[in-house]
């Protein structure tokens, strides 16, 4: 699976669901999920207001050399609102705080967490492409965009992954997962397990039950079969989730098994 020029596993880990009130134990789920083979942590600045990056540089720094981190800036989390905020100066300084945060000297991977209507697109962008003329980026993401924004961004740097809502139940993406597909570009589906995968619909359980595994290992492995550009970064904070969900990896469907979770109700 690659990033760019970065080559990582199949499956990610998404953060945001580690709980600061254990942070022993949310450490530990770090740790064991790069022993299991992960070698790409999602996180963002507006993550619990910068102590979910704080949090993986004290269970990971160093890092291994292929181990990627990829942040995001461009959406602030004060309370129970999410506020796009796509000012040029604002996107600089948080970039330069999960500099800090992360302890790296360059973010591999660093997303627009959502485009800020308030703000001229070529301006967010071109505050990102600024950071990596400097060096302190590496590669530019995408999130929450349409194929047009992606094309837009395209114009001014490289974008090499695009982060949208995705998975069995929501595929409202679906043109945007295909037209990655076509360019290459990474899809990175967040809330990849959608919440009716703990209380399934007939299909997702009729082929968890055939398979012997959970409903969320087929949701998963059910991405993974859908395109090869397909990145998804489940998240959880207990142990045996994460083992769950990383065995996903080696959960061959069937051809009859696709066809019945296709017919899984979509929602708009």
């Amino acid at each position: 699976m690659n990033l760019g020029d970065l080559t990582v596993h199949r499956l990610g880990f998404g953060a945001l669901r580690l709980k600061l009130s254990d942070r022993e134990t949310s450490k530990q789920i770090l740790r064991r999920a790069v022993e299991l083979g992960v070698t790409f942590v999602d996180t963002a600045d507006s993550y619990h207001l910068g102590q979910n990056e704080e949090l993986i540089a004290e269970a990971l720094h160093p890092y291994a050399k292929d181990l990627v981190i990829g942040t995001k800036a461009g959406q602030a989390h004060p309370g129970d609102d999410w506020i796009p905020l796509g000012r040029p100066e604002y996107l600089r300084q948080q970039a330069e705080l999960s500099l800090r945060r992360l302890r790296l000297e360059r973010i591999d991977l660093f997303q627009l967490h959502r485009v800020d209507p308030k703000v001229p697109f070529e301006e967010q962008l071109g505050a990102l492409k600024r950071l990596q003329d400097e060096g302190k980026v590496r590669h530019v993401g995408l999130s929450e965009v349409g194929i047009d924004e992606i094309e837009a961004a395209n114009a001014i740097t490289p974008i090499v992954s695009v982060q949208n809502l995705y998975n069995l139940s929501q595929r409202r993406s679906e043109t945007v997962l295909d037209y990655c597909e076509a360019k290459g570009i990474a899809f990175l589906p967040w809330l990849p397990v959608q919440p009716s995968a703990r209380t399934p619909d007939d299909a997702l359980e009729q082929v968890a039950k055939k398979h012997g595994v959970s409903t969320t290992r087929v949701a998963l492995a059910w991405l993974l079969a859908r395109s090869p550009v397909m990145l998804p970064i489940p998240g959880t904070s207990k142990r045996e989730h994460l083992e769950d969900n990383l065995a996903a990896v080696d959960l061959e469907l069937t051809d009859e098994d696709r066809k019945l979770l296709g017919g899984v109700t979509v929602h708009s």
